[in-house]
């Protein structure tokens, strides 16, 4: 079993100015949804994703999204649950994935996910 790619989702509170900030340091917008509060961004071979969603609730700590994408998600999912992790079921998301979602022990996020 292998990952095929690691792309950080980090939260933001505007968009736009976090758009503006990270093509300040060189990143070109890939993809862009105004409407969901997200932007996928590319530096050379390095991925970022930029979501509005993740922190919604004023007051509650800011926390980013690790989004993995293994070569085979149904085989990835079958060996976490082998190896003992409580996990969700996979599901397909309106935004063209399949995926589950998990937490560490510290409540750090983390996305499994490929293309439909």
């Amino acid at each position: 079993m292998k990952l095929s790619r690691l792309v950080p989702m980090q939260p933001v509170a505007r968009l736009a100015a976090s758009v503006e900030f990270y093509e300040k340091l060189g990143f070109v917008v890939e993809t862009r949804n105004d409407e969901w509060g997200w932007a996928m961004l590319r530096c050379g071979d390095c991925q970022l994703m930029l979501d509005q969603s993740i922190n919604l609730h004023a007051g509650i700590p800011r926390i980013a999204v690790l989004y993995l994408y293994p070569d085979d998600l149904a085989d990835f999912h079958r060996q976490a649950r082998a190896r003992g992790l409580a996990i969700p079921d996979i599901e397909s998301t309106f935004y063209g994935m399949t995926e589950f979602r998990i937490e560490d022990p510290d409540g750090n996020r983390l996305w499994i996910g490929q293309a439909n």
